[in-house]
């Protein structure tokens, strides 16, 4: 069996992006809805590092992820013209779900955390198990839930 990985060795998506005037509120702070925004464009750009593509997973596979639940915990705020990251990182993966770790962060400040299930969904709107293809894939970039996100 093979070691396990250090912890810095593990994968952690990294996706930067500025806070814009449309991300905020009167006073210049991220309103917080715009967190699960940001969080979904690097959900997108994680899968799409892994060599998944929304729409071609779509049309090819006829499955489409869904957000099942959602814990977001606020830390701090998020300014305008703030660079900030959102850090991804996978925790979990069964046959038609999967659980991820999302981190916001200004430098070294964590801004926000989510907790994620996304659910592998077939056309008619039920649960359909992961393509072997993708599990394959996303199950290279499993992090042990006990692993603090960032390193």
């Amino acid at each position: 069996m093979p070691e396990p990985k250090s912890p810095a060795a593990r994968p952690t998506h990294v996706f930067p992006l500025r806070v814009y005037y449309e991300d905020t509120d009167a006073a210049g702070i991220v309103y917080y809805a715009n967190y699960l925004k940001f969080a979904e464009r690097a959900r997108t750009e994680f899968m799409r590092s892994c060599g998944i593509e929304h729409k071609e997973l779509l049309e090819q596979e006829g499955i489409a992820f869904a957000v099942r639940r959602c814990e977001a915990d606020y830390l701090k705020p998020a300014r305008l013209d703030d660079l900030i990251e959102v850090h991804t990182r996978l925790l979990e993966l069964r046959g038609a779900s999967l659980e991820a770790e999302q981190v916001v962060c200004r430098g070294a400040d964590e801004l926000a955390r989510l907790r994620l299930k996304l659910a592998c969904m077939g056309r008619g709107g039920r649960p359909a198990r992961l393509p072997k293809r993708l599990a394959e894939s996303l199950s290279a970039t499993l992090t042990p839930i006990n692993e603090p996100a960032r390193t």
